[in-house]
Parts: structure tokens; C-alpha cells; sequence
């Protein structure tokens, strides 16, 4: 007896050091995170600048897979395929909480199947349209639309993106009869813009950019409560005459909610220490976007109180899947 329990005791602790071991281990080889669009988009932006980081601090490469289409349905499939072993993120955005209502047979459920690790950054949205329409106000932008109904189009990154709602927002809002055009990147809507065949497109301010500066599309507003610093001539939409358009942009990393949770707390812990690295902030802050810091159980909250809010907004707007 004294001898089966000494090789039970033995066995037992040969198991858990090798258990803690490779937790202690953790990670021994490269990390996905997965984008659900196309590269340039300021999703993918961010999570490159975010991978660059977090694989020095974690001595292990990160590497960025775009996983494109149906609104960043793709990418999440990705991920909850993948095993649930802290190697495989996702960097999401406010559509992520769009589709939850949006699409009322989403392959997963949001909030049961996945959990936010890191909640990085926000953005506000740019009013910009075709500088040969002629309109330098959302005033005389919605008065043109109104005289041609159904023949004026506004872009965005895809079905269930934040651009997509946005224009939705702005549709419902102004009472204009316009029709949305998706692409693959809401960068790629910009440049439709540019070549004069789409008239609207509700870009991240870092994107529309460099094009508002020089002069290659007109900006009518801003989605922020006040103006953005980058854009100080630019109004608000409240401003602009529409009372109570309020619309920005979240990022986010998340996982698979099977994914262990001491896993989740060295990520959650190595993406707060990325966001406080003065560079990062100062790239950020320079494209118009505002740092966050919310991790895990707060995240998560965050993630569930948008899928409301935003819900309500779909819901409002009529936007259906296209």
C-alpha cells in the first residue's frame, strides 16, 4: 500500500510540473490575430502596430491574418474554430456588437462564444463625399440626395460594419433615399469616392485623412460630440444641423471564451502595457484615435452594453444584411 501511494504522489507531481511548465512556457510559439478586413483598414492598422509590440514583449512572432467578408463574420468563425488555446485573437471593431443583432442567425453567439481580452482604442467617423458634387454642407448634401432618391450611393467596409451602420444612421436621420454600396475595406469606399463612383462614405478620421488635406474629397462633419483636433474647420453632424448624431468606432482583441483564463490574463496584461507605451499612444493620438484600457471582465461589459446600444440604432434604422 505505502508503495502504491508513493508512485501515486510521484505520478501526481510529475503531472503537475509538467502542467505548470507549459503554462509557465506560455507562449512557445507564434500567436495569430486575425483581422475580418482588408489590409490598410485602420483594424488592420492597429493590430499590426499592436502585434509588432506585443511580440517583443513576449519573445514570440505575431502575426496578422486578414480574414475577409460578410462583416467580420469570417474572421470570428476563424477564431472559434481554432483551438482555445491562447494562439489565435481576434482585433474586432464596433461590428463586431453590430452583427449580434443585425444578423438574427449569426453561426455563434457573441457574447457566449467569445470574450474581450482588450478593449484599445476609439475612433470618431468622417462625413466626406465627392468634391464634383458641389456641396460643401450636410444641409445642401441631404437637399441634392432628396432631389435624386435612389440614384446616390454611400460606401462601407462590408455588411454589419460601423460604416455601413453609420450610413444607415445617416439614411434614417436625413430621410434620404440612398444605397449602400459594401466594399471590402471602408479604405476602399474612400477611394470610390475619389474616383467620383459612390457619393458617401463614413471613414475612421485616420483614414479620410490625408484625402480631406489634400483636397481629394470634401469632409461635411464629424461623428464626435466635439471636433476632432485634426480636423478643427470640420463641424460636428450636431453642428452641421443633425440634432443627436453621435457615432464612433471601437477596437477590440478577442478570444474564444474557452480559452484558459491565466492565458487571458497575461495577453490582457502584456495589450494594457502596449497602450501605455508613449509611442503607441503618440501614433494613436496622431490619426485622430483615443487610447482605451478596458480588459477582460470590464471589457466584456462594454462589448454587452454595445451590443445593446448599437442593436437599438440597427433596429431604428432598418439596416438589414444586404
Amino acid at each position: 500500500m505505502k508503495t502504491k501511494w508513493t508512485i501515486t504522489i510521484a505520478l501526481a507531481a510529475v503531472l503537475w510540473g509538467g502542467t505548470a511548465g507549459a503554462q509557465d512556457a506560455y507562449p512557445s510559439r507564434p500567436i495569430r490575430i486575425l483581422v475580418p478586413f482588408s489590409a490598410g483598414s485602420l483594424v488592420d492598422t492597429i493590430a499590426r502596430m499592436y502585434g509588432e509590440k506585443l511580440g517583443a514583449r513576449i519573445g514570440q512572432p505575431v502575426v496578422v491574418e486578414n480574414k475577409v467578408g460578410s462583416g467580420g463574420i469570417i474572421a470570428s468563425q476563424t477564431l472559434l474554430a481554432a483551438p482555445f488555446d491562447g494562439y489565435t485573437f481576434e482585433m474586432v471593431s464596433s461590428s463586431h456588437a453590430i452583427n449580434a443583432t443585425l444578423y438574427p442567425k449569426l453561426p455563434y453567439d457573441t457574447t457566449k462564444d467569445m470574450t474581450c481580452v482588450a478593449l484599445v482604442a476609439s475612433s470618431p467617423s468622417v462625413i466626406i463625399t465627392r468634391n464634383d458634387l458641389g456641396v460643401k454642407t450636410v444641409a445642401e448634401f441631404v437637399a441634392l440626395a432628396r432631389q435624386k432618391p435612389g440614384s446616390m450611393n454611400f460606401g462601407s467596409g462590408g455588411v454589419g460594419t460601423a460604416a455601413h451602420l453609420a450610413g444607415e444612421y445617416f439614411r434614417s436621420q436625413t430621410k434620404t433615399d440612398l444605397v449602400h454600396v459594401p466594399y471590402k475595406g471602408v479604405q476602399e469606399a474612400v477611394t470610390e469616392i475619389i474616383g467620383g463612383r459612390i457619393e458617401l462614405a463614413f471613414p475612421p478620421v485616420s483614414i479620410a485623412l490625408p484625402q480631406v488635406r489634400a483636397n481629394k474629397v470634401t469632409a461635411l462633419a464629424v461623428t464626435s460630440a466635439e471636433r476632432s483636433t485634426l480636423l478643427p474647420d470640420v463641424p460636428t453632424a450636431q453642428e452641421a444641423g443633425l440634432p443627436g448624431f453621435e457615432f464612433g468606432i471601437w477596437y477590440a482583441l478577442v478570444a474564444s471564451s474557452k480559452t484558459p483564463k491565466p492565458l487571458l490574463e497575461r495577453v490582457a496584461n502584456e495589450v494594457r502595457a502596449v497602450t501605455a507605451m508613449p509611442d503607441i499612444r503618440d501614433k494613436l493620438v496622431q490619426q485622430g484615435i483615443v487610447p482605451k484600457q478596458a480588459v477582460l471582465g470590464e471589457c466584456d461589459r462594454y462589448v454587452d452594453a454595445q451590443i445593446a446600444e448599437l442593436g437599438a440604432l440597427v433596429k431604428a434604422s432598418g439596416a438589414k444584411p444586404d
